[in-house]
C-alpha cells in the first residue's frame, strides 16, 4: 500500500518535522507474472526524516532506481507501504528538459502545471534561476547549455514544483569530474539553505560519502539494506578529504562483500 500526504503537516503521532519525509516499510517489488518473475526488492525499509540527506549505493541491478520510482509513484509496489509527506520531485541522470523550450519556459511549465497564475510565474522563475546561478541563461535552449547547466535547470524545475523531497537518480553520473565537483557544492548549498529531504542514488561511493549524512548499502538483487553508514564529518566537505576517502573505502569493502556473496549464491 502507498499512502501520501502532499503538503500536509504530520500529526502528533508522527515524529517527522514539517517539510518532507519518506518512510518505506517492508517494500517488495516483483516484476513479471506466474512462473516468469524477478524479485527486484525484498522487504526493504528506509526512513528519511525531514531535512535528511540519504545516499543509496549498490551494484547495478540491485533495485536502487526501482525504489526511487516507487517512492515517486512512478512504479507500483508488490508488498509493503510507502509514506510520503510533502511534495516530491525526481531528477534523473538525463536532465529531461524540453528541447524546444527555453530555460525559463522549462521551469515555468512546472509552475503552470501547479496552477500558478501567469502573472506570478515570471518573478518566481527569475528567483529560481538566480538560485541556481542561471539568471543570464533564461532565454537559452537546452542544446546551448553544458551538461552541468542542464542539470541545474532540472533542479530549478524541481524547486518550481515546491519539492519538499528531492529524489535524485545518478544525476551527475554522465558529467566530467570538475563539473560534478561544482554541482556537489551547488547541491549542498541549496540543501543547506532550503532544508529539503534528499534521497540520492549513485554508483560513486566517494560522491555518497561527500554529500550524504547517511549511506545505505543495498544487496545485489533482490535488493535490501545490507548496511548503514553514518557520515559524521562536518560540512563543508571535499571529495578528496582523507575522512571522506577512508569512509568511502570502508563502504566499498562492504559493497565488494555483497557482490561476492551474490556471485557465490547465483
Amino acid at each position: 500500500m502507498r499512502s501520501t500526504a502532499p503538503g500536509t503537516r504530520p500529526g502528533p503521532a508522527n515524529s517527522y518535522r514539517p517539510g518532507g519525509a519518506v518512510r518505506a516499510s517492508d517494500v517488495s517489488k516483483v516484476f513479471g507474472h506466474r512462473g516468469d518473475t524477478t524479485v527486484a526488492l525484498n522487504r526493504i525499509s528506509l526512513d528519511a526524516s525531514s531535512g535528511a540527506f540519504v545516499a543509496l549505493v549498490g551494484a547495478s541491478g540491485c533495485g536502487k532506481s526501482t525504489l526511487l520510482n516507487i517512492i515517486a509513484g512512478l512504479e507500483t509496489l508488490t508488498l509493503g507501504e510507502v509514506q510520503l509527506v510533502g511534495r516530491c520531485a525526481l531528477i534523473f541522470q538525463d536532465a529531461a528538459l524540453f528541447p524546444w523550450l527555453t530555460v525559463e519556459q522549462n521551469v515555468s511549465l512546472a509552475l503552470k502545471l501547479r496552477g500558478v497564475p501567469r502573472r506570478e510565474r515570471s518573478g518566481i522563475v527569475d528567483d529560481l534561476l538566480e538560485t541556481v546561478h542561471l539568471g543570464d541563461f533564461a532565454r537559452h535552449r537546452p542544446h546551448e547549455l553544458s551538461g552541468g547547466m542542464r542539470q541545474r535547470v532540472a533542479i530549478a524545475r524541481a524547486f518550481a514544483q515546491e519539492a519538499d523531497v528531492l529524489l535524485m537518480d545518478e544525476p551527475f553520473g554522465a558529467l566530467d569530474a570538475m563539473t560534478r565537483d561544482l554541482l556537489h557544492d551547488e547541491l549542498e548549498r541549496l540543501w543547506l539553505n532550503r532544508g529539503f529531504t534528499c534521497i540520492f542514488v549513485t554508483h560513486n561511493v566517494r560522491e555518497a560519502a561527500r554529500l550524504a549524512d547517511r549511506v545505505e548499502v543495498l544487496t545485489s538483487r533482490p535488493g535490501t539494506i545490507a548496511a548503514t553508514f553514518d557520515v559524521p564529518f562536518a560540512r563543508p566537505r571535499r571529495i578528496e578529504d582523507p575522512d571522506v576517502s577512508a569512509l568511502a573505502a570502508e563502504i566499498t569493502a562492504r559493497l565488494r562483500t555483497e557482490v561476492r556473496r551474490h556471485a557465490v549464491d547465483s
